[in-house]
């Protein structure tokens, strides 16, 4: 049984919600195509990610995206559903947080569910509903200039209530502390309240959480939740399959590539250090808006370097640069044109025999995976690659570590790297 199905509004979110449950002894492969999810039902999958890029389409787009994903998931007879998006809830006034959970509430047909992004190990927690990132409030963080889901409220309730139409409620820290039966009895008097922001400020509040709604349809938020979930259904369920955590996937032999599409400052730190010995083109958006060539530039300058070693290819900017770009393309041209150029880079480097990939950027991920045709991985178990290695097996493997643009070290690539050529070394 498939006992739980993860809708991811990103690629390298969903890798890593995949990631940290194989490294509770779930297996969970994720796959970017619900026509996938069929081979997943002679597998022995406890849970699966399906992962999409649907935070920032349209909304009704995503509520569509939503409901077929549901749809499918319960085609192979999935018992639980959750959506996963971005541990500081990544979203603008429309959506998509608010349309894509209504959608899923609507399709299983069930009346409330609950938020909570929350990941105490990577010290984002929630309490009286705000969100703090350390000890500073998400609005004060780095998150209030991000370039296109700029995170200026802290308060997640408002937050959330900005994009839907249905109450927003709150399961407080000091109501998740009481007996469970008297924290269900508190929320089924709110019957008007399908939506509740759940506090967590540590482990313990996730723990309490997870048990409170073990049995609900659908539950929503970031990585570390599904973890407590898991805890909790093999709490229950001692006939539950434990699996061993995998570190090394099954090789790909081919040249290797970084594509980085974050403005993130570690990101912009790994490319400085990935260029101090490697070749490195650095995309300028502003002249390739005005060049049908740009992208073939980028290919011929690649052959004459990739078979040499590892190269790269960013679109990653400074605050400097990036204020240039979209001042000139706009924020969401700026980001178009860059997802549209590295989808296409990254789907002819693969043509030019490139088999090995560390990406970065959500986004960017997403881009990647769906240019070169990839549909479903297997997943290792989370550890400091941040849970974004994966393979691809058949007649012609392919090899990835994709992670979100603001986690890392400065050495990540060679880091990564070393993973997937420690696979060619095991026989």
């Amino acid at each position: 049984m498939i006992e739980l199905g993860i809708l991811a509004d990103d690629l390298t979110g969903g890798m890593m919600v995949a990631s940290l449950l194989e490294r509770e002894g779930i297996s969970c492969p994720l796959v970017s195509s619900i026509d996938e999810l069929e081979s997943i039902t002679d597998s022995d999958a406890q849970a699966v990610v399906v992962a999409r890029k649907i935070r920032l389409i349209a909304p009704d787009d995503a509520r569509l995206e939503a409901v077929s994903t549901v749809k499918a998931l319960q085609s192979i007879g999935c018992k639980r559903f959750y959506y996963k998006y971005c541990a500081t809830f990544d979203s603008t006034t429309d959506g998509n947080i608010g349309p894509i959970a209504e959608a899923m509430l609507e399709t299983l047909n069930t009346k409330k569910t609950v938020f909570c992004p929350a990941f105490p190990e990577y010290t984002v927690t929630i309490f009286q509903g705000r969100m703090f990132i350390g000890s500073t409030p998400l609005g004060d963080s780095f998150k209030q200039n991000d370039p296109v889901t700029p995170m200026t409220n802290s308060n997640l309730v408002e937050v959330l209530q900005s994009q839907t139409s249905k109450h927003v409620g709150l399961i407080s820290h000091s109501m998740l502390i009481k007996e469970v039966e008297s924290v269900r009895s508190h929320i089924n008097k709110m019957s008007s309240t399908p939506f509740f922001i759940a506090d967590a400020a540590d482990d313990e509040d996730l723990r309490r959480l997870a048990e409170l709604t073990l049995d609900w349809k659908l539950t929503t938020g970031a990585d570390a939740l599904p973890i407590f979930l898991a805890r909790a259904w093999q709490k229950h369920n001692h006939s539950s399959k434990v699996t061993k955590p995998k570190r090394i996937l099954s090789p790909s032999p081919g040249a290797e590539v970084f594509i980085a599409g974050s403005c993130a400052k570690a990101t912009l730190r790994q490319l400085d250090t990935f260029e101090k010995n490697h070749p490195t083109f650095r995309v300028d958006l502003v002249a390739a808006n005005d060049d049908p060539e740009y992208v073939s530039k980028i290919i011929m300058w690649a052959k004459q370097h990739i078979d040499k070693g590892p190269i790269a290819v960013s679109s990653s900017a400074d605050l400097d640069e990036l204020s240039r770009t979209q001042k000139s393309l706009g924020v969401g041209g700026a980001a178009s044109l860059a997802d549209k150029i590295l989808g296409e880079v990254a789907h002819r480097l693969f043509k030019l025999g490139a088999r090995k990939f560390v990406v970065a950027g959500g986004e960017t991920s997403g881009q990647v995976i769906n240019s070169i045709g990839i549909k479903k991985v297997e997943v290792s178990a989370f550890d400091e690659l941040g849970g974004g290695y994966c393979h691809q097996s058949g007649s012609d493997p392919i090899s990835f570590v994709l992670k979100a643009g603001a986690l890392g070290n400065d050495n990540f690539f060679f880091d990564a790297m070393d993973r997937m050529r420690q696979a060619e070394n095991i026989i």
